[in-house]
């Protein structure tokens, strides 16, 4: 008797750059305006989206988004990177989305609501795919140790935006003039204890999407009915033998 063969799995065709030539022009097409001498992306899209995230999340997530942006453009600005600006502001729009009581039932971790949310908005625009799965992977991404800073520098940039107003990494090297203006017009009162908080209230219906990720610290302050999984328990009550 013949075997049936083996199902194949799917490999998606790899992606080009998509910003080679956008890094290049995409001032040409975007007026901006400035904070700290950080340009803002002010091209119909940009504003589309602000306006979106402005109506769909709260004053919290929308000052945090906007702060994620500054200070990862400016990561960006001071090493000469070279990178698509409104791509990452509108990927610093959406990366946070998965916080909010939209998305209460999704079974998902929140990145991925933040990111597919993203992909879709772009999408029905007419981004073209590549630019969309840059996007997509920079907010599915923002959240992970280390890989990100190896990768396209949009996702590096989200990510670095992300570790300094979440985390304060790179904190002590923000000049305190910038700091002092990013902070005029994008405030964080008590944003330490309201981010936690928002964290907690989007984990506590999906407890299974924290393990190996940063917010497991959160449930496990903040829940005290939560259990912790452990990784190396999980392997020795696996059902392999040896």
């Amino acid at each position: 008797m013949t075997p049936e063969p083996r199902p194949q799995p799917y490999l998606s065709p790899p992606f080009p750059d998509p910003t080679a030539t956008r890094r290049s022009t995409h001032t040409t097409h975007t007026t901006h305006t400035h904070i700290a001498g950080i340009p803002l992306p002010d091209s119909s899209l940009a504003k589309e989206a602000t306006e979106l995230i402005r109506n769909t999340t709260d004053a919290l997530l929308y000052h945090h988004s906007r702060r994620v942006y500054l200070f990862g453009a400016r990561h960006g600005r001071e090493r000469s990177l070279p990178f698509d600006a409104e791509l990452l502001y509108i990927a610093a729009l959406f990366h946070g989305l998965g916080l909010t009581d939209r998305f209460r039932g999704s079974r998902q971790r929140f990145e991925l609501d933040g990111a597919d949310e993203a992909r879709s908005f772009l999408a029905t625009r007419g981004v073209p795919p590549a630019r969309t799965h840059l996007a997509w992977q920079a907010i599915a991404l923002h959240t992970t140790p280390q890989i990100p800073h190896r990768m396209a520098p949009e996702i590096a940039l989200l990510a670095a935006g992300y570790e300094l107003d979440v985390l304060g990494i790179g904190h002590a090297t923000l000049p305190p003039d910038t700091r002092d203006e990013i902070l005029t017009a994008h405030p964080r009162p008590g944003f330490k204890r309201h981010i936690l908080r928002a964290y907690h209230r989007a984990l506590t219906h999906r407890p299974e999407t924290a393990p190996g990720t940063p917010q497991a610290d959160v449930l496990a302050h903040l829940d005290p009915d939560h259990i912790r999984p452990d990784f190396v328990r999980t392997i020795e009550d696996s059902a392999w033998p040896e």
